[in-house]
């Protein structure tokens, strides 16, 4: 998150102070806990041991300070004091007219092994709207051919890194042969790195981040000899918002849209009914997208963070194409995890328009994903399995 450091730093230290807590006690990172409550009559989890192959970080053998600065005298001394402690290398007087982006610094994305032959690089676009940076994974089975095209879209304070390691989308990319570009959202445009699916001028054709979202998939079409007839985009919370918003806006460029815990589109015009939205799903949603397009959802039905209700809301803001569409439904549980309920809803010679999957019990996380990356549950369904399956099949 972009923080105001001498204001905010020097209030939450002098409240420490206040308290009589030491800061360097203050500022020990807590233990990571799990983000979705166990299921019901789940046995209790054995803490797992705090890793060991991390060395202690070595004593510093600079002189301590004679005496704490003064917040109230010396505000930028006295925070750069604090980032020294917190062990945060950052040079504060240089950073001082720049947002600084402390969910990188205190939360790094972890480094994820690329398999031999295959490439994991980094690019940036711009146009009118913007620039933004993305990384492109190249699976070691490219050798010039042509391939599908996935863009994925993260979720608040997230990271390229941090996405592709939790959804283990350049996994199957190998094992299924196919591009994947992560878009990447940065500080300056939203504090909480969230694409900003709630502003009117991002739900519009050739404005906003949709403009640069469809620019980063055609420029990399241009230089990769991408299968246009299957390009895709998916995306996870404000990503699967802006998934189902570039999808709607580009019908001609993505055919098929993935979201997980998304929310319709247009559901928000502002802040205040973005909460609204999120907390009870949209009161009357806008009749949107392309009747050629398919979409797959994903929604756990404990999710606190994102109603279910807008998994159902999208799914029948894409059906209103296709009134005669009939719904098959199945039902199933992960061997040790949630059960689901998928329900596909088919026209009249058979072809899939949609998929709707409610992991019962789940939270506000990746269905199926790896603990590498934030904000994922292995316990449900693999959904990045079965987007990558659904994108094949209506292709």
């Amino acid at each position: 998150m972009k923080l105001n450091f001498l204001t905010q730093m020097r209030e939450a230290a002098q409240q420490l102070i206040n308290k009589g807590i030491p800061l360097q006690r203050a500022f020990e990172r807590p233990s990571m806990r799990d983000i979705n409550p166990p299921p019901p009559n789940a046995a209790p989890r054995t803490p797992e041991p705090a890793p060991s192959t991390a060395p202690e970080p070595a004593p510093s053998t600079a002189p301590e300070p004679a005496h704490t600065p003064n917040p109230a005298t010396h505000p930028a001394e006295y925070a750069q004091d604090i980032l020294n402690r917190m062990g945060i290398n950052i040079d504060l007087q240089a950073n001082l007219g720049h947002a600084i982006d402390l969910g990188s610094l205190l939360h790094p994305s972890p480094a994820q092994p690329v398999t031999e032959g295959a490439q994991f690089i980094s690019g940036s676009y711009t146009n009118h709207a913007g620039t933004r940076n993305y990384k492109l994974y190249i699976p070691a089975s490219y050798h010039g051919q042509a391939m599908p095209l996935l863009v994925m879209l993260h979720g608040c304070t997230q990271n390229p890194d941090d996405f592709a390691a939790g959804t283990q989308m350049n996994q199957l990319a190998e094992e299924m042969g196919c591009l994947v570009v992560y878009p990447e959202q940065n500080a300056q445009a939203n504090h909480s790195k969230c694409w900003n699916w709630f502003n009117a001028i991002d739900q519009q054709r050739g404005q906003g981040e949709p403009s640069i979202i469809a620019g980063i998939a055609q420029q990399i079409i241009e230089e990769y000899p991408v299968n246009e007839r299957q390009v895709y985009v998916a995306g996870l919370s404000a990503g699967g918002a802006m998934a189902v918003i570039a999808g709607t806006l580009y019908p001609e460029l993505f055919a098929a849209v993935g979201v997980h815990s998304g929310l319709p589109f247009a559901s928000a015009q502002d802040l205040p009914s973005a909460l609204t939205a999120m907390k009870r799903g949209v009161h009357r949603a806008a009749k949107a997208g392309n009747p050629a397009q398919p979409i797959i959802v994903f929604h756990g039905d404990n999710d606190t963070t994102v109603n279910p209700v807008n998994g159902e809301q999208v799914m029948a803001q894409r059906l209103h194409h296709h009134r005669g569409a009939r719904p098959s439904v199945q039902s199933g549980t992960v061997p040790d995890g949630y059960s689901y309920t998928q329900t596909t809803h088919l026209k009249a010679d058979g072809t899939p328009v949609g998929e709707h999957w409610v992991v019962h019990g789940a939270g506000h996380a990746w269905s199926g994903g790896s603990a590498s990356g934030s904000y994922t549950d292995a316990k449900g369904p693999n959904a990045s399995r079965e987007m990558l399956r659904f994108f094949r099949t209506v292709s």
